[in-house]
């Protein structure tokens, strides 16, 4: 029997298993509601009124204290002997990569394409809103973060729920906060092996056979697709056996070259089309209020921004708490600041480059797709390039596996927290997760198990679920956490200014008390 045969029959055995529970698992989360035309999924909508509601609570914190954020990041409120495992910038590029990927490039064009140019400025919208839960929920993961004896750290919803619940409610809590740590930790670890592992490796496979021939070319065999499935895995265990601090020293320095890569590239597009931006622009702006030919008008417009943007930005899901939280600090706001910034990268910035991208190149492939057309996202967004730049799909498949690879990096981290917390921290079972994980990576090049992937996007917006609850019960603890670490950026800056430097260690309450 051939292995391509071998693979076939795993996939249609796994499908016809699973089918089932994926079906009925992605009818509930995403279930959907007809308003004027528009269909309305319920998960999108509680994230955006999360986004909404911890905008207003915390009194639009994510333009109120950007800058603050910026000089956190920089490292200008650093802490000397701060525990931790990496920096903020590190931590922030380490989450930044489990986001931005491939639906940066094909979901922002089926959402243009489905919502018109309009769809552009309500996903702006929804990434600025994403902005504010994001702090909330990664100052809640620092705040609960759990210090082992090593040095190493773990955090993520599977901490603060249960510990942020009992501190808050007592033994109610307690219970409450175990269940929904065990059922959070089991959909991240769920997610990670199909979500943030194989599906990752499956698309950058196919991108890759693409722009080598297809089927028939260099990379189209069985041969070929199990020898990068191996490559993908060796890298991927080499990394992920060095830890968060391994993993952050590779994202800190490929995300950073991936985002230049890609943004270089639309800025190329777009200055080319220079003259056709103020349209652009206008269209957007026009179209986000009077689309043209969508279901459901404006809402509907609204609706496809809001969902590419939840989606691709994950804010309130939980996941990236797990690699914020191993930031070296003592004040967990700081580092909530920080991970505001991750919506803005990965939505306001990535997200929108691409869709400006489309609309002022405007290539066939949008127009049909807009008619109805079956059409992927890459290949509209490869259109739109190739306008300008004949060569970009070789580009677009440096980008594509740059992206797939820090994706499956920080997945691996997150899913090691999770199978950590289920299983131990012994030295054997982190080696059995992390086996398990590259062979997944190889399985990835080979099959589709396109039923499970879906039901790991339905499971990890699950966890959606439970995370905002705890959110909103948890609030209160991040305003005074904020409150503190205000104080000790005011402290600071008068140290700076009387020429003080940083603070030692052991310093900072004083300072902070100076100013009570």
């Amino acid at each position: 029997m051939s292995l391509d045969s071998i693979t076939r029959t795993i996939d249609e055995s796994v499908g016809g298993f699973f089918e089932p529970i994926a079906t009925w698992l992605g009818d509930v989360i995403f279930y959907a509601v007809d308003i004027n035309g528009a269909e309305v999924p319920l998960i999108v909508a509680w994230l955006v009124i999360a986004g909404l509601v911890f905008s207003g609570w915390f009194g639009l914190i994510q333009f109120r204290k950007f800058g603050l954020a910026l000089r956190v990041v920089r490292g200008k409120y650093d802490e000397k002997g701060a525990e931790g495992e990496v920096s903020h910038f590190q931590a922030l590029t380490a989450a930044v990569s489990g986001t931005v990927g491939l639906g940066n490039i094909a979901g922002v064009a089926v959402a243009v394409s489905i919502g018109g140019p309009g769809a552009t400025f309500w996903m702006i919208i929804c990434g600025l809103l994403g902005m504010a839960t994001k702090f909330v929920e990664v100052t809640l993961g620092v705040k609960y973060r759990e210090m082992h004896a090593d040095g190493t750290v773990s955090g993520g919803p599977m901490h603060y729920l249960p510990k942020g619940l009992a501190e808050r409610f007592g033994a109610g809590g307690a219970k409450l906060g175990k269940v929904l740590a065990v059922l959070a930790s089991a959909m991240i670890l769920f997610f990670g092996l199909f979500g943030g592992n194989l599906f990752q490796v499956n698309q950058s496979y196919a991108q890759l056979t693409a722009v080598t021939g297809g089927e028939d070319g260099l990379m189209g065999s069985s041969g070929g697709a199990l020898l990068f499935g191996i490559v993908i895995a060796a890298l991927v265990g080499v990394v992920l056996l060095g830890g968060i601090r391994s993993i952050a020293s590779v994202t800190s320095r490929l995300v950073p070259a991936m985002a230049v890569i890609y943004v270089a590239a639309c800025l190329l597009v777009i200055a080319v089309n220079i003259t056709a931006v103020p349209a652009a622009f206008e269209r957007i702006i026009d179209e986000a209020f009077n689309p043209v030919g969508v279901a459901g008008g404006i809402l509907g417009a609204l609706i496809v921004g809001f969902k590419r943007a939840a989606f691709s930005n994950e804010a309130g899901l939980g996941s990236a708490p797990i690699a914020h939280s191993a930031a070296k600090t003592r004040h967990p706001a700081s580092e909530g600041l920080v991970a505001l910034l991750e919506p803005f990268i990965d939505t306001v910035i990535v997200c929108t480059m691409t869709a400006l991208t489309i609309v002022i190149a405007n290539p066939p492939s949008l127009s049909e797709a807009r008619a109805g057309e079956s059409i992927g996202g890459v290949t509209i967004t490869s259109d739109a390039f190739e306008t300008v730049l004949p060569w970009f799909p070789y580009i677009l498949t440096v980008a594509v596996l740059l992206f797939a690879f820090s994706t499956v990096l920080t997945w691996g981290y997150y899913g090691l927290k999770a199978w950590t917390y289920l299983f131990g921290r012994s030295r054997a079972s982190e080696l059995i997760f992390k086996v398990l994980y590259t062979v997944f990576a190889v399985a990835g090049s080979l099959l589709t198990l396109q039923t499970l992937i879906d039901l790991a996007d339905a499971v990890l917006f699950t966890l959606a679920v439970i995370n905002i609850i705890g959110l909103y019960l948890l609030a209160p603890v991040v305003k005074r956490e904020l409150s503190s670490f205000l104080q000790y950026v005011r402290a600071r800056d008068r140290g700076a200014d009387t020429g003080a430097g940083d603070a030692e260690p052991g310093t900072d309450e004083d300072a902070v008390a100076r100013t009570r």
